[in-house]
């Protein structure tokens, strides 16, 4: 970050039990505005985020998702690449952005004072409403691509990602790798990331998060100018994700690879965004797999048995089902007794649920630290773009603790037994000869 920006790099705290005062509205032009006033720091966040991530790709354009987003900073409205990155850097502002199967999104850093932020936004705007998706660069971008995925295939922990969203998603879009294949990357021509552009980044669908210290005129006026000359909606069709489907039966697959260690994955298809049993899988995967040394997981393949360093389990919510995802790596000697341990804990753990010391520790931790989740204008505008994209209420971050602390053992018994069925896991193991 540049010197200039770093003397404003200290954040806005928010008390645990503070509202967060989250203002909402829909433009005429269909884009959904969420904003949170703040004059505490000279400094505006914003962010721009559009379904238009991996898994809504056309059929044989793998890879086009992540390019499109990619490209729109390297050349629009005019502009280079070289000169997109020089104007932001002139006025201490930072142009970021992030991508994932359902969304893709780009992100702006500026001070807020009217000279700095005017300049700043003017590009974002050309950014996000002219980009030009030179030949050239792209040419350059794909050749980047493509060397990273023929690296990713010598790296097991790569390897093991690939298989193991395979084996969980099947022929569900969500199966796809973020950055395509080489095969179809190596196909994308200008006219696919046009079309892709046209059809995945119109105002309809577009969600603007604000942050920081401009008012509510000013949010709606920067909010019209980001969006008001993005192209014109063309039907939802090409934005509709179907369901994930669940596994049917356990699936296991031995990826030989001339390693000390092997790479471990277990799960399978797990929750979705706005779940009504999210809050009771949140808490009990704390105390499976997510609150480290709290954690059944390594305190049984670690702490007991000394079987890997570290081991883990999450899950990740998305528009549809993302992945329930156990991970460690132990020694190739050790696999069999490593996975012989991972699925009794995890059966033990839906079967028989949790204990209240262990509940009443999570639920301290994890609403103990709850601040720091909020404890900057960058990850408030995080959970502004995730709560404005995925339709959560506009109270989710005031009502966090108290929903976490509302958790019962019951429930969290309950919620594991509807989503996770031991006895039909994917298990990816990389490593042995």
């Amino acid at each position: 970050m540049r010197a200039l920006f770093v003397l404003f790099a200290v954040f806005t705290t928010f008390s645990v039990h503070a509202a967060l005062p989250i203002q909402h509205w829909v433009l005429d032009n269909g884009a959904k505005v969420y904003f949170v006033e703040s004059h505490d720091l000279p400094m505006l966040d914003v962010g721009v985020d559009f379904p238009a991530g991996t898994a809504l790709e056309p059929a044989g354009q793998g890879g086009v998702a992540n390019l499109t987003r990619h490209l729109l900073s390297l050349g629009a409205g005019g502009m280079d690449d070289n000169q997109i990155a020089r104007g932001m850097a002139d006025v201490g502002a930072e142009l970021g952005g992030r991508f994932d199967a359902d969304r893709a999104g780009l992100t702006l850093r500026t001070l807020s004072n009217p000279e700095q932020r005017h300049a700043a936004l003017a590009i974002l705007a050309k950014v996000l409403q002219e980009p030009s998706f030179p030949k050239t660069v792209l040419a350059r971008e794909k050749a980047r691509v493509i060397a990273a995925l023929q690296e990713a295939e010598a790296q097991p922990a790569s390897i093991a990602a690939k298989a193991f969203q395979t084996a969980v998603f099947g022929s569900h879009p969500y199966a796809r790798r973020d950055s395509g294949e080489i095969g179809s990357v190596s196909k994308l021509r200008v006219a696919d990331l046009q079309g892709f552009y046209r059809s995945h980044y119109a105002a309809t669908g577009a969600v603007v998060a604000l942050m920081g210290d401009i008012n509510r005129v000013e949010a709606d006026r920067i909010a019209h100018q980001l969006t008001d000359k993005l192209p014109p909606a063309r039907g939802e069709a090409s934005l509709t994700l179907v369901p994930v489907p669940a596994l049917q039966q356990a699936v296991t697959r031995s990826i030989p690879f001339p390693a000390k260690q092997s790479q471990v994955l277990i799960g399978q298809p797990g929750v979705k965004r706005g779940d009504p049993d999210y809050f009771a899988l949140y808490v009990g995967n704390y105390i499976l797999g997510g609150g480290g040394f709290d954690s059944r997981l390594l305190n049984e393949v670690r702490q007991k048995r000394g079987l890997a360093y570290s081991a883990y389990s999450y899950f990740m919510p998305m528009r549809e089902a993302g992945a329930f995802q156990i991970g460690l790596q132990t020694r190739t000697d050790q696999t069999k007794e490593a996975l012989q341990v991972v699925r009794e804990t995890l059966a033990n753990f839906v079967t028989n649920g949790v204990t209240e010391a262990e509940l009443s520790q999570a639920r301290n931790n994890i609403a103990g630290g709850f601040p720091l989740r909020i404890d900057s204008n960058k990850k408030i505008l995080e959970y502004l773009a995730v709560i404005g994209f995925y339709d959560l209420p506009l109270n989710y971050l005031d009502e966090f603790p108290q929903r976490v602390e509302a958790v019962t053992a019951e429930q969290i018994q309950a919620a594991f037994k509807r989503h996770i069925h031991p006895d039909k896991l994917v298990t990816v193991v990389v490593g042995g000869n």
